[in-house]
């Protein structure tokens, strides 16, 4: 396998140094699990970041998301047989012999394999066995969507493997939802896996979740002098499944007292007019998070139209608008069940101490532990990330760039 063919700054930019090393070392591992250096292929999936539409694609809303530069690779093999075998960084061989849908293996690695190639086959696609070794720097828990990435990855390889990479990125970012939600067994919509399987910054509209529409957005943020910085606070998101899960439950609470089945078609005014009863029969929080919904979807709008036009600063302030819903409105910042433990609301107090005002930071994914993101001027992107690896410890802040590639078949 020739990898001088591949060319590492286009696919990883200024993250370039060092991946050589890291496929051949990936390659070694392979044939360390699997005895053999014939046949192989490559394929690559990439992290996300949520840049606008926070908690909105569950309700049918529109969310502005980007590929990044950190990915999960797998090294690959096709084999004579139905036979999947994985293994994934340290952990052990996975092996799957049926598609079956077990209820024990719920919260598990090959619930995720099995998801994605079950809905796929079940697409009408053609899958079979392989071999796999992948390795990631996706981080996890870290809200750049590690699972996602390996949920495309999966289906990226089915793709190039049985059906000559003819799976299109939408479908393969359905089959990642399904295997997450119903294999797997936590609720998610499908923004992630969006964003991971199509690459770039992609605009999504959810209204019709089912025909989700994609746009891709000619922007490059390299130019404009800022950089994208993405702090884990190592806010532990253990025990936090009912806080996400309580997002969706008490907006779809709203739509359903407003006749609808979920938030897309409400409107401000009609929150508005009826928010006595609503904030009666469902409480405040409920009403707050819905009211967020209908502005964060709008916001959206506004800042792709800001990116179209080059409209920098009109970009910021609607990410700064975006951040301050997600805190006051939304309250997926932190966790009221533990009030003493506020990772994020310090990383994001800490930043608006040491940003400009020409400068933003927002809670960044799901929220409630984990990362933020801020837009940071080049000139004080070294102050901003010692600040923060002060506070959360060395390697905390990466600076990050928006990949152009989604799932793609390397070598």
């Amino acid at each position: 396998m020739d990898l001088s063919l591949i060319d590492f700054n286009d696919i990883y930019l200024d993250n370039a140094a060092g991946q050589l090393k890291r496929y051949e070392n990936a390659i070694d591992s392979f044939v360390n699990n699997f005895s053999t250096r014939d046949g192989l292929e490559i394929y690559s999936a990439p992290g996300r970041t949520e840049i606008c539409g926070n908690h909105t694609d569950h309700q049918h809303g529109e969310v502005l998301a980007a590929s990044i530069n950190l990915d999960a690779i797998a090294v690959v093999r096709k084999s004579g047989s139905s036979t999947v075998r994985v293994v994934s960084g340290n952990g052990p061989l996975i092996t799957i012999d049926d598609l079956t849908r077990k209820e024990e293996e719920k919260g598990t690695t090959a619930a995720l394999i099995k998801g994605v190639i079950s809905t796929l086959k079940d697409s009408g696609y053609k899958t079979g066995g392989f071999d796999a070794y992948i390795t990631s720097d996706v981080l996890i828990g870290a809200g750049l969507s590690s699972s996602a990435a390996f949920e495309t990855l999966i289906g990226t390889i089915i793709s190039g493997l049985y059906n000559g990479m003819e799976i299109d990125p939408v479908t393969i970012a359905k089959a990642g939802q399904t295997a997450e939600n119903v294999f797997f067994g936590k609720p998610c919509g499908l923004m992630d896996q969006m964003a991971c399987s199509v690459g770039n910054m992609v605009h999504i509209d959810f209204k019709d979740p089912k025909e989700p529409v994609t746009e891709k957005i000619s922007f490059d943020f390299g130019k404009t002098g800022y950089s994208l910085c993405i702090t884990d606070t190592k806010g532990s998101h253990s025990d936090l499944t009912h806080e996400y899960a309580a997002v969706p439950s008490e907006m779809k609470e709203i739509a359903e007292l407003l006749g609808y089945d979920v938030l897309r078609p409400v409107t401000l005014e009609k929150i508005l007019t009826n928010i006595s009863e609503l904030r009666s029969r469902a409480g405040d929080r409920a009403v707050l998070r819905a009211i967020h919904f209908v502005e964060e979807t709008a916001r959206t709008g506004e800042a792709v139209k800001a990116l179209k036009e080059n409209d920098l600063q009109r970009f910021l302030k609607v990410i700064r608008a975006s951040g301050n819903s997600s805190f006051k409105y939304l309250q997926n910042v932190y966790t009221s069940s533990d009030v003493r433990s506020q990772n994020v609301s310090i990383a994001l107090a800490v930043s608006d101490a040491v940003l400009s005002d020409e400068e933003c930071s927002r809670v960044h994914g799901g929220g409630f532990a984990g990362t933020i993101q801020a837009f940071v001027k080049n000139e004080n992107t070294d102050k901003y990330r010692e600040t923060m690896d002060r506070i959360f410890g060395e390697g905390s802040c990466r600076i990050l760039k928006i990949r152009k590639y989604g799932g793609i078949k390397v070598l």
